[in-house]
């Protein structure tokens, strides 16, 4: 049974109209099986530009330290801007901004072109040299794009930082990966309010040592803000007054393009870093086959922040090698309306629209009357990224977003693996709603159990790893390999990569992914998954979005506490929805999975990019002092919570 119980059994097969023009087609699944080097050689060279050809596709020899493209020398700028420019393509659209206020940005690749090279002549104006590192904190704004594409023309990796993160987190961040130079803003606009940004560069800046020469200043919100002397320079000072011509010279393929600290790091940052060819490629490969991107006549858009790897790998790197035209959005999806993001689909005519489940099960929350007020019947690509995405969200999302048409690709994979690992291939796989399915071509996979060997029983759970090398993988943590053998090659021997989800098949062979390892609890015994929890609660018609937490227990060992927000216009009738909801999810997966206690919520904790703090539950489920709470997108969610938490409890 799938996560969410036998209520959902439907597959969706690919229309032979939209098979027809895809650009993933079933042969590929054959050419990577076989010749696994020889598919990923051809990936590189029929999608990448290379000044200088490379003359070993793997190095494997020094693993788990791998190289790709041994010899092979490019730019990733280049790859992303120049050559469409060269090709004859600058007057296409490359980014279509919109602020949350409403001004607009109509940016072509020629102009951005101009943008990167005028950002890195002012960055080296700034002492910024090839292996400098170059910090970023800024908003969802196209100077965030042209950023980092600076820094990848200069081979200056960069470590963008998310614009919800603290003083302390951003300071943490800057020391471990030293970098020369901050580019910031003097705010964002939230919410339709204008909220400082440069304070927080200040504060991180100002206690202590730090390695920062320089802090490069973007004019989003024009609020006051202080500028040190000799330190703090304005970008429409020293980038709007560069000149625009600047040569992408070639850096080697295994040259660090950036550093990325994953979220949610408790002492030691832990900077998962990616090397320019290998990354490249894999981005560039998924982006077109997974999301069928066809440059010429889709209208892209990834919901995703630049701080986090989705920003990264599927707005900034991967489109723009293909020479997309996107969509990027500053704001949130409820400002000024719960409706923003759909008239923004209606206004560009988007075609392909890439979120995270949060943001759907938010928008069932709402209510299937907000999307149907507006034109989306130019989408004909979904995607799903983040965390698994249970079935309801899944149908819902095909129904009210993709008209009952579009196929919904779900896909599966990490910070530290750089690009899309498992997903289905539209136009080729028949969909399951909820699974990632199988591992992409060019991707292998498995499931083992606790003793390490492969796992093929249908619902049995296990754990998630990787098997080959593959090009986007992170070459290590910064400045701590061992670190990064002990974390990612040490559960399961150097063979496997151990990618810390726990997962399992169903009856097809399909892979559905259950969360982190930390969210299989182990209750009397029996190992259950929150997500399979959550799923099974969403399941239930009067619940819009669930998060399950163990919490100990003294007879049990760990029990299951959940938290639910209910759907619009669904009522809260105290203890019986309570039993009716623990009934519901005994029903779905068995008496053992019911839930101890459940509390109906207005909100879960939540960050700005969606992502639930279930550790801020744990901390409330075990009536322990909450946590750090500094990168919420509402810290006033935890009160509600606790002052509720007394209540909905069942002996």
């Amino acid at each position: 049974m799938p996560p969410g119980g036998p209520s959902v059994s439907q597959s969706f097969a690919p229309s032979p109209e939209f098979a027809a023009q895809a650009n993933g087609k079933a042969e590929l699944y054959d050419e990577a099986s076989t010749e696994h080097e020889e598919f990923w050689a051809k990936q590189a060279r029929d999608r990448i530009t290379w000044a200088k050809d490379f003359d070993q596709t793997l190095d494997w020899s020094d693993a788990p330290f791998a190289k790709w493209y041994v010899g092979g020398e490019l730019n990733a700028a280049y790859n992303c801007v120049d050559r469409h420019v060269e090709a004859g393509n600058g007057d296409r659209v490359a980014i279509h901004f919109e602020g949350e206020g409403g001004d607009t940005r109509t940016i072509t690749y020629a102009d951005l072109q101009k943008d990167v090279a005028k950002a890195a002549n002012a960055l080296e104006s700034l002492g910024v040299a090839k292996g400098d590192r170059v910090a970023i904190y800024l908003p969802m704004i196209p100077e965030a794009v042209a950023t980092m594409l600076a820094c990848a023309r200069i081979g200056a990796p960069h470590s963008v930082v998310f614009g919800g993160f603290s003083a302390d987190a951003l300071r943490t961040r800057i020391a471990d990966a030293e970098a020369r130079v901050v580019v910031t803003a003097d705010g964002q606009f939230r919410r339709g309010k204008a909220a400082p940004l440069k304070a927080a560069v200040d504060a991180a800046l100002d206690s202590g040592d730090n390695p920062v020469e320089k802090v490069l200043v973007v004019q989003r919100t024009k609020g006051d803000v202080e500028m040190k002397e000799g330190r703090d320079v304005w970008w429409h000072d020293v980038v709007d007054t560069a000149s625009d011509e600047h040569t992408a010279y070639p850096h080697d393929s295994e040259h660090p393009l950036f550093i990325l600290y994953t979220s949610g790091t408790t002492g030691k940052p832990k900077g998962i870093f990616h090397t320019t060819g290998g990354y490249l490629t894999q981005c560039a490969y998924t982006n077109s086959v997974v999301h069928d991107l066809h440059p010429e006549t889709d209208v892209y858009w990834c919901t995703a922040d630049i701080g986090w790897v989705t920003g990264h790998s599927y707005i900034v790197y991967g489109p723009l090698a293909n020479g997309a035209t996107q969509v990027i959005y500053e704001g949130t999806p409820d400002t000024p309306h719960q409706g923003r993001w759909w008239e923004i689909v209606e206004k560009y005519g988007v075609t392909i629209l890439y979120t995270a489940p949060t943001a759907i099960r938010t928008f069932m929350k709402w209510g299937d009357d907000i999307p149907a007020k507006y034109n989306l019947s130019s989408l004909r690509v979904l995607g799903s990224v983040g965390e698994p995405i249970n079935p309801e969200a899944w149908l819902w999302y095909r129904k009210n977003i993709g008209g009952d048409k579009a196929p919904i690709v779900d896909t599966w994979w990490q910070t530290e693996t750089g690009a899309i690992m498992i997903s289905p291939l539209p136009g080729v796989t028949d969909l399951e709603p909820g699974s990632a399915q199988k591992p992409i071509p060019g991707i292998s996979a498995e499931i083992l159990d606790d003793e390490g060997q492969p796992l093929h029983d249908p619902e049995a759970v296990g754990y998630l790893v990787l098997t080959k090398p593959w090009p986007s993988m992170l070459r290590g943590i910064w400045g701590d390999p061992e670190r990064y053998k002990e974390t990612y090659w040490s559960r399961f021997g150097d063979k496997y990569y151990f990618a810390g989800d726990g997962a399992k098949y169903d009856e097809k062979g399909n892979i559905w992914l259950l969360g982190r390892v930390d969210d299989v609890m182990n209750v009397s015994g029996h190992r259950l998954s929150t997500a399979e929890i959550e799923s099974a609660l969403v399941s239930h018609p009067t619940v819009a979005e669930a998060a399950v937490v163990g919490a100990s227990d003294e007879t049990t060992g760990q029990a299951v506490v959940a938290f639910v927000i209910l759907r619009g216009g669904a009522e809260d009738h105290g203890d019986d929805t309570v039993q009716e909801l623990r009934n519901h999810v005994a029903k779905e997966i068995g008496p053992i999975a019911k839930p101890r206690s459940i509390m109906v919520v207005p909100e879960l904790p939540k960050t700005r990019s969606g992502k639930i703090m279930r550790r801020l539950l744990r901390d409330v489920a075990e009536n322990r002092e909450v946590g750090d709470v500094t990168t919420l997108a509402d810290d006033s969610v935890m009160n509600l919570i606790k002052d509720g938490m007394s209540s909905g409890k069942d002996d």
